[in-house]
């Protein structure tokens, strides 16, 4: 697996398509690593024309760990950020918003297409509103600005995501049915969820890379990065927005919010499509980005 340094860290890193075509990066979410962005989709992207570049967020997969760092008290980073106060967190979504562009300098590349899921949607928004300069157009998926008045994740999806994981190195088995079942209770109701898939992939992450409190500490860092909407205010590039209709982790509430945030963004709201990315989807999703990316050369 390649990686750069960039932003001071190691970043981990795979693209696919030829090296002289537009580059679009993809932005992964909480706690995931970049191989959440399938083969399949990337090589559909690619098939657009664009060459796809997909990373490890720093303290996910093999990028750098911050496993040294305490996982922050998620209460008290709250508490600090209602203040105006800085929290006492290890970085937030502006660090790992310079790990991405850093990423870019690495490769040589000056303006990308930035594609985010999820968390990644927020830090994808940063990237075209700090560095519209380097940002070609933007795609947010299932993502939010933060606002802090928008409705919560369901109980059952909040519980979930809150339940401790097992040790794996104690109860590989254990780890994994607790990955799938947050999966279940996230995913999308109009489509086929398949266990099997589901453990294929807790199991090849597992099997590829672990960082014990990675998954805090980057919710520390959206909550220390609170509500960004006066910097999605400023992004002046073709945008498309995307959300399900019944995701329960981030309500479809938060799509709109960021469409609203986003002069002449294009919201998309798929029915039935919850936190996740079904397959069946790969094809309307890699068009539709596509679309949008189009509109930045229209545009030109």
């Amino acid at each position: 697996m390649p990686a750069v340094r960039a932003n001071g860290l190691t970043i981990a890193y795979d693209s696919v398509g030829p090296e002289n075509a537009e580059a679009m990066l993809l932005v992964s979410g909480l706690g995931v690593q970049m191989t959440r962005w399938s083969d399949p989709f990337c090589a559909l992207l690619s098939d657009h024309g664009y060459r796809v570049i997909r990373f490890d967020n720093r303290d996910a997969g093999l990028s750098t760990s911050f496993a040294g760092a305490p996982v922050p008290d998620l209460m008290q980073v709250a508490t600090a950020v209602a203040r105006g106060a800085r929290p006492a967190v290890p970085y937030t979504l502006f660090d790992m918003t310079a790990d991405a562009i850093g990423l870019l300098d690495a490769l040589g590349i000056a303006r990308a297409h930035i594609v985010g899921r999820s968390m990644g949607g927020m830090i994808a928004q940063l990237m075209a509103a700090r560095f519209s300069g380097r940002t070609l157009s933007l795609a947010a998926i299932m993502s939010s600005t933060g606002n802090p008045d928008l409705p919560q994740a369901s109980p059952e999806a909040m519980a979930a995501l809150m339940r401790p994981a097992p040790d794996p190195l104690q109860d590989r088995e254990g780890y994994l049915a607790h990955g799938i079942a947050m999966a279940r209770v996230i995913g999308s109701p109009a489509y086929p969820f398949d266990e099997t898939d589901q453990r294929t992939l807790l199991a090849a992450e597992l099997d590829r890379a672990r960082v014990p409190g990675g998954f805090g500490r980057q919710i520390a860092a959206i909550a220390a990065t609170g509500d960004i909407r006066r910097y999605a205010r400023s992004i002046n590039v073709p945008t498309l927005v995307v959300h399900g209709a019944d995701d329960p982790l981030v309500p479809v509430a938060a799509g709109r919010d960021i469409a609203a945030s986003i002069q002449n963004a294009d919201l998309r709201v798929i029915e039935g499509m919850g936190h996740d990315f079904p397959p069946a989807l790969y094809g309307t999703l890699a068009s539709a980005i596509a679309g949008n990316a189009r509109r930045a050369g229209a545009s030109a």
